[in-house]
C-alpha cells in the first residue's frame, strides 16, 4: 500500500552575531556564570541586533535549508513559522518570510504554542501535506525572545537566546510501513490550567503592551519532566517502537535538568540526545530545529535514522513528532 508521508529534505539555521556569555550576563544582574551552569547547563546565547527581526533570522534559516535541499523558493507552496516573537500584531511573520523568500503561492502562517511551536508546525504541515494541500512546506521556528525578558530578572533574563532553524518538508509515497522516510507519529497536547507559571504579563487585547516573560521555575520543572516524558511514551507506542530504537533525540533547549530527567525517565543513554543549550540557551520555538541543524552539520544524522523531538511550553502546551530521516 502506497501513502504519502511528510519527508524532512534539508534542515538550515541562523543566529544572530552577538553572542552574550554568562560573565556579560554577570555584568548586567547580580548571577555568575557557575551559578547559571550549575542549574541550566547554559554557557552562552545569542541576542538579536536592535534592527534584526524575527522575520530576518527565519528567512535566512529558510534559505540555508532551501539550498541545501536544492529547492527553488518558487516550489514552496505551505510556510509555517512558529514563533512568539512575531515582527507584528500582524501580519504574520511567515507572510513577511513568504515576501523575502520572493514566493507568492500557497499559504502562509504563523502558529503561536510557545517552545512547543515547532513540534506543533510540523505536526500541522505534516497534516496538510498529507491531504495534498500542499507538496514542499517550510517549517520554521525563529523568535527575538531578547526583546521580552526583563533584563532586572536573573532567575528568566539568562535563559533565553534569540535565533532560528528551519526545514524543507515535501510530500513523498512510502510504501506505508515503519521503515518509510518522513514523519511516522505525532501528538500534540495542551492544558490551560496552568497558564499562570510560565507566560507573557502582556499583550495587545490586555495590558496594550508586549510584556515581559514571567515564570514559576520550580512548577515548570515538575511538569515538563512528566509531560514530556508521557508523550514521548505516547508516540512510541503508536509505532510500536522501544526507546532504545531511537537513533536520536533533538528535545527543546530548555534547561539540562529537564532533559536529563526525562532521559532518566525512559531510559535513554545520554549519547543519543542532542544538548545546544550551552551555546544558545532557551530559543523556544527555535531550539529544536537549532539543535538539528547542529546534529546535521556534526554529521550525527544518517538516512534512516529514527529522530524523536519533543518540546513543552507555556500554555502548557507539549508535543512529540517521531521521523525517519
Amino acid at each position: 500500500m502506497t501513502v504519502i508521508r511528510s519527508v524532512v529534505r534539508s534542515v538550515g539555521a541562523a543566529l544572530p552575531k552577538r553572542r552574550m556569555t554568562n560573565a556579560d550576563m554577570a555584568a548586567l544582574v547580580d548571577t555568575t556564570d557557575d551559578w547559571i551552569v550549575e542549574r541550566t547547563g547554559i554557557r552562552a546565547r545569542h541576542i538579536a541586533a536592535d534592527n534584526e527581526l524575527t522575520s530576518d533570522l527565519g528567512a535566512a534559516a529558510a534559505k540555508q535549508a532551501l539550498v541545501r535541499a536544492g529547492v527553488d523558493p518558487l516550489d514552496i507552496d505551505l510556510i509555517i513559522c512558529a514563533t512568539s516573537t512575531p515582527d507584528r500584531t500582524f501580519p504574520a511573520t511567515a507572510v513577511r518570510i513568504q515576501h523575502m523568500l520572493g514566493v507568492s503561492k500557497g499559504a502562509a502562517f504563523d502558529i503561536q504554542a510557545v517552545c512547543s511551536g515547532f513540534v506543533y508546525a510540523m505536526t500541522i504541515a505534516d497534516s496538510l501535506l498529507r491531504s495534498g494541500q500542499a507538496t514542499r512546506a517550510l517549517v520554521i521556528g525563529a523568535e527575538t525572545f531578547s526583546r521580552i525578558l526583563d533584563w532586572t530578572d536573573r532567575s528568566t533574563c539568562v535563559l533565553f537566546g534569540d535565533g532560528a532553524g528551519a526545514v524543507v518538508l515535501e510530500a513523498m509515497p512510502q510504501h506505508g510501513g515503519l521503515s518509510d522516510r518522513g514523519v511516522l507519529s505525532a501528538k500534540i497536547r495542551s492544558d490551560g490550567r496552568y497558564e499562570d507559571l510560565l507566560y507573557v504579563d502582556g499583550g495587545p487585547g490586555s495590558t496594550k503592551t508586549v510584556g515581559h516573560l514571567r515564570m514559576n521555575g520550580r512548577e515548570v520543572f515538575r511538569h515538563a519532566v512528566q509531560k514530556i516524558s508521557g508523550v514521548m511514551e505516547e508516540t512510541l507506542v503508536a509505532t510500536g517502537f522501544a526507546a532504545d530504537e531511537i537513533d536520536l533525540y533533538i528535545p527543546h533547549q530548555a534547561n539540562r535538568r529537564i532533559l536529563d530527567g526525562v532521559a532518566r525517565k525512559l531510559g535513554v543513554s545520554p549519547d543519543k540526545i542532542v544538548m545546544t543549550l550551552d551555546q544558545h540557551g532557551n530559543t523556544s520555538a527555535a531550539s529544536i530545529p537549532l539543535a538539528l541543524n547542529v546534529a546535521f552539520e556534526q554529521h550525527r544524522i544518517h538516512e534512516g535514522n529514527l529522530i524523536m523531538m519533543e518540546a513543552m511550553g507555556g500554555g502548557f502546551t507539549w508535543g512529540a513528532v517521531l521521523l525517519r530521516w
